[in-house]
């Protein structure tokens, strides 16, 4: 089975409590938890699509890692817009405990499963930084996307990973979409989204199922994204 749960905000090494934005946000990672350990086995994977900690630093995450790595399954890491602790991947890759992995510019085979995609960024500015930055992870994208063709094999089942949603409100196609068209992935997750009780959880776009996955919109549990 492949679950996904995103937007963690874990501050293990940080102050920074979430219950500031609510009090639903109290004792959040006990009530992920508590969900993970219900439904995940160890064969199963869960995506993580970005902002998994507040940490500022490659050492204040490693606690928030190990208690990532300390719930059952394989874990899949996707850099989210508050990741800061994200910067050399090199860095990154030799704190991962075992059994957790990250998706950069390139794709993750598990099994039959593929996972690829990038953090993505708003669809919906006119701002030139925000057009530049946008531009980057198209091509961030399409590298990992253009990576999986080249190993796909009849029989893969492919999961697209994006951090921020790859449309806007009216649920277009956007460039993002159409990217994920091209390649043919059939199931996406994303989430960055929070607060948004008007946001859907499931979006279905040019032959793919979009899954919502801000751990405060699906009511800090596990969404099923494939089996």
């Amino acid at each position: 089975m492949i679950y996904s749960i995103s937007d963690l905000h874990l501050g293990t090494c940080v102050d920074k409590p979430m219950d500031v934005f609510g009090k639903k946000w109290e004792g959040h990672f006990d009530k992920i938890k508590e969900d993970w350990l219900k439904k995940v086995k160890a064969e199963d994977v869960v995506l993580l699509a970005g902002d998994l900690s507040w940490a500022m630093t490659i050492d204040e995450v490693k606690e928030d890692l190990a208690a990532i790595a300390a719930l059952p399954g394989k874990k899949v890491l996707l850099k989210g817009n508050h990741d800061y602790w994200w910067q050399s991947l090199a860095k990154v890759k030799g704190v991962l405990p075992e059994g957790v992995y990250v998706v950069q510019n390139d794709v993750l085979r598990i099994g039959k499963y593929l996972f690829c995609g990038s953090r993505g960024w708003t669809t919906e500015s006119d701002a030139e930084e925000d057009k530049k930055i946008y531009e980057r992870e198209l091509i961030r994208l399409e590298l990992s996307l253009s990576a999986m063709s080249k190993i796909r094999e009849e029989g893969d089942v492919v999961v697209g990973m994006t951090h921020y949603p790859p449309f806007g409100v009216t649920l277009a196609s956007t460039r993002v979409t159409e990217l994920f068209k091209k390649y043919g992935v059939e199931k996406v997750v994303y989430g960055h989204l929070h607060g948004n009780a008007y946001a859907k959880r499931k979006v279905f776009l040019d032959g793919a199922t979009y899954f919502l996955t801000s751990c405060d919109l699906v009511d800090f549990s596990l969404v099923e994204v494939a089996d």
